[in-house]
Formats: structure tokens, C-alpha cells, sequence
């Protein structure tokens, strides 16, 4: 009689045992979560949120260098701030590479960093802090609210020799693209609408004159084409010079559907942009897009959710640096 009785309830404590384990190893914080600070450190989104309005309020175009930050971070292997560290101690900076040209305002990650130190050290991650400034920064351009998880933590290396394995140039082909994308569990919807970020910003001269020197690119608009060879009236722009022109030029801070609108009518800056309009698989999400700003965000919001999601480094991964720029 107890022999039926134990293998009665060894089903239920087969039950329980699993049920325990799947508790435990959910409370191990191996993984992304949300509000994973709201016992560590309780404030840390709203320091984030503050600092970023902050910097904002006296340096509109750092909301612009989040978004950029969390596109060079995240592309490259993983979502781990190994973009931020300098060429010191044998470490090449990501910086340093020519896919990073142009990108400004990294000396502000470190005032968030200092805030969040004085609140709670060492416990915010340098790679929480791209991803929740690119969050609050696409919000400051007027895009969509996305709820981004945290529990990142900090490469203790830097992967500036494969920079360009990963990142997509300006000038690649559409299909090379999609395929660095996919990659990473973005499809081609989720790439259109994660090029939109090219509705804010803009672009230096040395990444335009090939559209415009010897000959204009016929895809170009030509009135177009007469103000961008306006704003780099040379084929050789000093790499100094601040000589650029605008993503766009009707909302160039705001981030909506206004670069759709620019493609259809052969306004896109880069050729990577115009390839949208001319490939089957990504034109009918361009026409989607220009018809449909909220549409667009919805899709903006879950590519960037993805993007930001590439392959952390989480548990006892890496590190949690006190200064974004070194290791410890």
C-alpha cells in the first residue's frame, strides 16, 4: 500500500521539482529583464531619464548620438559598451574605425555614468546606458516609447578589428544589408524601419560626394542634387571640415515618417537609403512607412527592441565598469 502511494505522488513532486528550479534559475538575473535595477538601484532609469533630458535641453543633437550609439554597439557581436572603451592598454577603440566617423558626444555617456555612481556604485552598466539613452533619446525626438529591458554588463574587450565584418557601410548594397540584419533576427521590415532613424541627424560630405562627383546619381532629384552639391560644393571635402547636410531637410529633428517620403521622391541621402525604394523586397515597407507615421513607430519600436537585445553579456559575463571608457 505505501508502494502505490509513493509512485502516486512522485508525479506531483516531479512537478514541484521542476517548478522550484524554473523559479530559481528565473531569480538568477542571467537574463534581460525589466526594472532589473529596482532593487540595486531604484532610481537608475529616472538618473538616466533626468541626465539625458539634461543634455538634451543644452545639446539637442546628443538625442541623435544615443540612437547612433546603440546602432554601433549592438551590431558589432553585442550589446556590451564595447564601443565606448578608448585605445589604451593594448585596446584598440571601435571608435577609431572609419564606420565611427562622425560619431560625437561620448564624453556625455560619462555624465551619466558620474550620476549614476554617485547614487548606487558599481552597479549600472556602461551597456545599460547605451540602451536606455538611445530609449530616452528616440523619445526626445518624438519617436515611440520602447520598453527595453536592462541587466547588460560591460565587455572587457574591444572588437575594433571586426568593426567593419559587422557594421553595414553607407554605400553597401541593399542586399548585404538585410543580410547583416538578419543576422542578428531582424527581418526586412524591421530593417526599413530601423533605417528610419536616418529621418534625424546628418551626414558629413565625404560619405555624399560619390553621388554627386564627376556625375549626379540619375536617382537623385535633381533640385535635390543642386542643394547637396550646395552643401559639398567640392569633390574632396577636407575630412576636418565640418561640411554636411541634413538627413532631412523638412523635420531634421524629428524622428517620423518623413524619410519614407524623402525616398519616394528620390530625396534619400545615402545610396543605401535610395536602394529602399528600388529593391522589391524593401520597397513596399517604404511605401507602408510613408503612408503611416504611427505604423511606422510600432515597427521602429520592436526593431530597435531587438536590436538592443543582440547577444548581451549578462550573469557573471563581463563586468560593470566605473569609468565607460576603461576596463576595470
Amino acid at each position: 500500500m505505501a508502494s502505490t502511494e509513493q509512485h502516486r505522488s512522485l508525479p506531483c513532486f516531479v512537478f514541484l521539482l521542476l517548478t522550484l528550479l524554473s523559479q530559481f534559475h528565473l531569480g538568477e538575473g542571467d537574463d534581460l529583464q525589466l526594472d532589473y535595477y529596482s532593487q540595486s538601484c531604484p532610481k537608475a532609469e529616472d538618473i538616466i531619464k533626468q541626465e539625458v533630458t539634461n543634455l538634451y535641453d543644452k545639446h539637442g543633437n546628443t538625442a541623435v548620438s544615443w540612437v547612433r550609439n546603440l546602432f554601433h554597439d549592438c551590431m558589432v557581436k553585442s550589446c556590451d559598451a564595447s564601443l565606448l572603451l578608448e585605445t589604451v592598454g593594448g585596446i584598440q577603440s571601435e571608435k577609431a574605425s572609419q564606420r565611427s566617423f562622425g560619431m560625437r558626444n561620448f564624453k556625455y555617456i560619462n555624465t551619466i555614468k558620474s550620476a549614476l555612481e554617485k547614487e548606487c556604485p558599481p552597479t549600472v552598466s556602461c551597456a545599460d546606458i547605451v540602451a536606455l539613452s538611445a530609449r530616452e533619446g528616440v523619445v526626445m525626438l518624438g519617436g515611440p516609447q520602447i520598453q527595453m529591458k536592462t541587466g547588460r554588463r560591460d565587455s572587457k574587450e574591444s572588437y575594433a578589428v571586426v568593426v567593419e565584418d559587422y557594421l553595414p557601410n553607407h554605400n553597401d548594397s541593399i542586399s548585404l544589408v538585410l543580410s547583416r540584419f538578419q543576422s542578428i533576427g531582424i527581418d526586412a521590415e524591421g530593417t526599413v524601419a530601423i533605417l528610419g532613424a536616418h529621418s534625424v541627424g546628418r551626414v558629413h560630405c565625404i560619405n555624399l560626394v560619390d553621388r554627386l562627383y564627376p556625375t549626379v546619381d540619375p536617382s537623385l532629384d535633381p533640385e535635390y542634387a543642386d542643394y547637396l552639391k550646395g552643401r559639398c560644393p567640392t569633390p574632396n571635402p577636407d575630412r576636418t571640415a565640418v561640411l554636411y547636410a541634413r538627413n532631412d531637410r523638412e523635420t531634421p529633428m524629428i524622428l517620423d515618417n518623413m524619410y519614407y517620403k524623402n525616398l519616394l521622391g528620390h530625396k534619400g541621402l545615402l545610396i543605401v537609403d535610395q536602394q529602399l525604394t528600388s529593391d522589391p523586397t524593401t520597397s513596399p515597407f517604404v511605401q507602408q512607412f510613408a503612408a503611416d507615421n504611427g505604423y511606422f513607430h510600432d515597427q521602429f519600436a520592436k526593431a530597435v527592441l531587438l536590436l538592443s537585445e543582440n547577444n548581451p553579456l549578462t550573469g557573471d559575463q563581463g563586468e560593470i565598469r566605473k569609468d565607460c571608457r576603461f576596463v576595470n
